[in-house]
């Protein structure tokens, strides 16, 4: 169950607009990781003008921790917008994020994403420590 009532979840494999972590399952303590959130893994997810991906935010709950704490935030502003039109644009973004960060307890990563017309999306995944 998503952490608000408001906030869809699913199978990233099977729902477009779910976000797929890629974070490794263990890491060291204090350690820099990478951590890649990124969409339409096995179903694209559109991104034009009419229907995109706004943002991906990643946080981190530590299990002993009442609350989530913002690892970061990415915006996605280019979905085709042009003076010659809709979608006619020279670039379009692709609603994917690599951030890097380290913990110091185990934990859970969820990362959100929101699509404009379909809303807010989450995901978790398992952190441990070594």
């Amino acid at each position: 169950m998503s952490v608000y009532t408001h906030i869809q979840t699913g199978d990233w494999k099977a729902e477009k607009h779910v976000p797929a972590i890629e974070a490794p399952d263990r890491v060291a303590a204090r350690e820099v990781f990478d951590v890649a959130v990124t969409l339409g893994k096995a179903a694209n997810h559109p991104n034009t003008v009419e229907h995109h991906i706004r943002y991906i935010r990643l946080f981190f709950k530590p299990d002993d921790d009442k609350f989530l704490y913002n690892v970061g935030n990415c915006e996605f502003a280019a979905h085709g917008e042009s003076a010659a039109g809709a979608n006619e644009g020279p670039v379009h973004c692709h609603h994917g994020a690599t951030f890097q960060m380290m913990v110091d307890r185990p934990g859970t990563l969820h990362a959100v994403s929101y699509c404009n017309i379909h809303g807010l999306w989450e995901s978790k995944k398992r952190v441990d420590l070594e």
